[in-house]
């Protein structure tokens, strides 16, 4: 029941003006999405609280609360690349610019450092013909940046460009960055819209079905496990070893692992794995080797931790450092055969910065497009300190603590990790 606690999102004020849109139909405020459509779930939500849990309809709304004619937008992208970042920025300044008639819309440059004047980083103003074939590219064409900076600096400068609305395009570090620049902006009194577009390809933001660049990344590291099964059957005794992002999540592994069938076994970090040992894993695979003579693993980077005894600190955004499983796991596998005598070749796949830098899916394309015009939508209606997901089929806003409050992850007992073992034919191994 406290997971959806408060699911309504802040807003600046009353609406005033009328939307410019020339739609047949708009969002009202009251429509909702049901937060949990389990049956039994939504009975008990009624016993308890007499209420069920909804967020949010995105969508037009009919009154909006800035006017166009003077409003001022900005577009910040933080953290590591993700496919569709271009697209998100391409579309946020065309519905701005086209649908809304707002005429000034800046880029940041470097992440949250171009909000802090000391960095030295100029806004760029963004065009028409700047954004034309940014779908084309990937990365981000603003550049980007990880860590935060000092809240009251951004806010200060966003006050001295004359910007009303902050759509801040990143993971749960941004997010949180951008939910303090919120509730600096409102302990000042100040109208100012931070609306977050949801971007981690490992897709682990609670509440949020899908996020951009995931689709894309399934389907980039299903070409790299198809390139690992025709090494791994071109030798005798031959193993492919791909390792994919995955931080704390085994999202893309096991999707994947689903949509390839040539994945033998998987390594997320949400289940812990012994190599060694009556049940462990390389004994299984050496007795998969004498049948069959070859296999495909996929690990996630985040995957076996527990073997690494050093800490190795903590990055710009506050994430611990991981040890590289990937490179762990070849030199155990090598290691293994060459003590028990026998042949084996492995041959190590990492398309990680691929994965992230190249051009959106289609599939990605057109969620970015969704995506953006609905973030355009609630911000133009003066609501705030929200970012933009999709829930049960629907498009939402949601507040973003309610995203950020955990990560999410694969269930060990759940029904995807079911499935992964099931097309595996995976065991456990403790």
């Amino acid at each position: 029941m406290e997971r959806f606690a408060d699911t309504a999102v802040a807003t600046l004020g009353e609406c005033l003006f009328d939307s410019p849109l020339q739609i047949p139909d708009f969002i009202d405020d009251n429509e909702k999405v049901i937060a949990d459509v389990e049956y039994d779930h939504l009975m008990e939500y009624l016993k308890e609280t007499g209420s069920i849990p909804c967020f949010e309809n995105a969508g037009p709304r009919k009154k909006i609360f800035f006017d166009p004619a003077v409003t001022k937008a900005a577009i910040v992208t933080c953290g590591g690349l993700c496919p569709g970042l271009n697209n998100v920025i391409q579309h946020l300044f065309n519905t701005l610019h086209y649908q809304y008639g707002v005429k000034t819309v800046y880029g940041v440059r470097y992440g949250y450092e171009g909000l802090n004047p000391a960095f030295g980083h100029e806004l760029l103003e963004l065009t028409t013909d700047f954004v034309e074939d940014l779908h084309e590219k990937g990365g981000t064409i603003l550049g980007s940046s990880r860590g935060n900076q000092d809240t009251s600096v951004m806010v200060d400068f966003l006050v001295s460009k004359g910007i009303s609305i902050l759509f801040t395009v990143g993971g749960d570090g941004t997010l949180r960055g951008s939910y303090d620049i919120h509730l600096e902006a409102k302990k000042r009194g100040i109208p100012l819209s931070v609306v977050g577009i949801p971007k981690t390809i490992d897709n682990d933001l609670l509440f949020i079905q899908k996020t951009f660049g995931f689709s894309t990344a399934v389907s980039v590291g299903t070409m790299s496990v198809e390139s690992a099964h025709a090494e791994a059957k071109g030798a005798m005794n031959g193993i492919g070893l791909v390792k994919v992002m995955g931080r704390d999540s085994g999202f893309i592994a096991s999707h994947v692992t689903l949509a390839s069938s040539d994945v033998n076994y998987v390594f997320i970090p949400e289940v812990p794995f012994a190599l060694h040992g009556e049940n462990g894993f390389l004994p299984h695979l050496h007795e998969r080797l004498k049948r069959k003579k070859h296999a495909v693993i996929l690990v996630a980077e985040g995957a076996g931790q527990h073997f690494f005894a050093d800490s190795f600190g903590k990055d710009a955004s506050g994430n611990v450092k991981f040890g590289d499983i990937g490179i762990y796991l070849r030199d155990e596998i090598v290691r293994y055969f060459k003590e028990q005598k026998f042949p084996a070749t492995v041959k190590y796949i990492d398309p990680s910065y691929m994965i992230r830098s190249v051009p959106a899916s289609a599939e990605d394309a057109v969620y970015c497009i969704m995506l953006a015009q609905n973030a355009v939508h609630g911000a133009m209606a003066g609501k705030t300190g929200f970012v933009v997901g999709n829930w049960n089929s629907y498009f939402t806003f949601v507040p973003i603590p309610v995203t950020t409050k955990q990560r999410k992850k694969v269930s060990p007992i759940g029904y995807l990790w079911t499935m992964v073992k099931m097309a595996t034919g995976m065991v456990d191994f403790s």
